[in-house]
């Protein structure tokens, strides 16, 4: 049996709910996508869950800087989150595999400090950002001191979509796609794999807009901005669509498509890991190829970090 690795799949630390929900009790109501179940319990996450794959468990969009505007607090519950998915890891071990740690936008300080710490842990693989921070974009010159760290920790980043707050007809199908797209033009304008060579950023969604307008990214962009797109790694996480990957991974290259399927969002209650998994098995590339989709592209991602 060939062990599969899930990058993309989230869990909800029930303490840091259990905080922000006593500062804001509308918390669950205001974000339906948190009231699944499996994000908190994890003897439901086990039912079901197929024996061939273990996750790389990241925190949902739920944010302390967004509720917060206590500096020091939203460290101390980014850090407090840590730890947490440290032990879900730990004592979940035969289903989850590590952890991507949270950091507090609004207390870069600190973020430093926990970058560092993460990089220093058996367990903790990288960081997770969000396409948008304290309503600016991630590519913001304030936060490009977390893509210079990131590199110099050879920490791979995790890059999930938020709303734009100022937008009115936010909505799950499209947004967040157009948010991710949005992200990745914005990084490749401030020029950071120019900057950090090694800068290693994963793409939910499988890159989103980018391989459907390869083309456009051509011929509108300068050629370093092209070969620049092509430098973000992407998980498979897009609810099957075979053609749709085969897209990605053409435009990604075989080396930069890693699996990942949102789990446990779309199917309930654990995610739609099995249509993924078809989906990439219909693929039309070779047995060795689809083997750096499951496992070895993440693998070799992460040589060179010492912890």
């Amino acid at each position: 049996m060939d062990l599969k690795l899930d990058v993309f799949a989230h869990v909800l630390p029930a303490n840091l709910l259990k905080k922000m929900k006593q500062d804001f009790p509308d918390i669950i109501q205001k974000n339906l996508f948190l009231q699944i179940p499996s994000l908190t319990d994890l003897k439901l996450r086990h039912q079901n869950f197929p024996n061939d794959v273990k996750q790389i468990i990241s925190n949902v969009n739920l944010n302390p800087e967004d509720y917060y505007s206590d500096t020091k607090l939203t460290a101390q519950l980014c850090s407090d989150a840590n730890e947490e998915l440290l032990k879900i890891v730990q004592k979940n071990d035969d289903i989850f595999e590590a952890a991507v740690g949270m950091l507090p936008m609004n207390n870069l300080p600190q973020a430093m400090k926990i970058m560092d710490k993460i990089a220093q842990t058996d367990k903790f693989v990288g960081v997770q950002l969000f396409t948008r921070a304290l309503d600016k974009s991630i590519a913001d010159k304030e936060f490009e001191s977390i893509f210079e760290k990131a590199t110099q920790l050879n920490l791979p980043i995790w890059l999930h979509p938020v709303f734009d707050s100022t937008k009115r007809d936010n909505n799950l199908t499209f947004s967040w796609e157009y948010e991710l797209t949005q992200a990745m033009y914005q990084i490749v304008k401030a020029k950071y794999f120019e900057k950090y060579p090694n800068l290693k950023i994963i793409v939910h969604h499988a890159g989103a807009m980018v391989p459907f307008f390869a083309g456009r990214i051509k011929h509108t962009m300068t050629q370093q901005e092209y070969l620049d797109f092509k430098k973000f790694y992407v998980d498979t996480a897009i609810l099957g669509n075979t053609k749709a990957l085969e897209l990605a991974f053409d435009f990604f290259g075989e080396n930069h498509m890693l699996f990942g399927t949102d789990a446990p969002f779309a199917v309930m209650p654990n995610g739609d890991t099995s249509e993924i998994v078809s989906a990439i098995n219909q693929m039309d590339i070779s047995d060795l190829q689809r083997q750096k989709i499951y496992r070895d592209n993440f693998n070799n991602l992460l040589k060179g970090r010492v912890n």
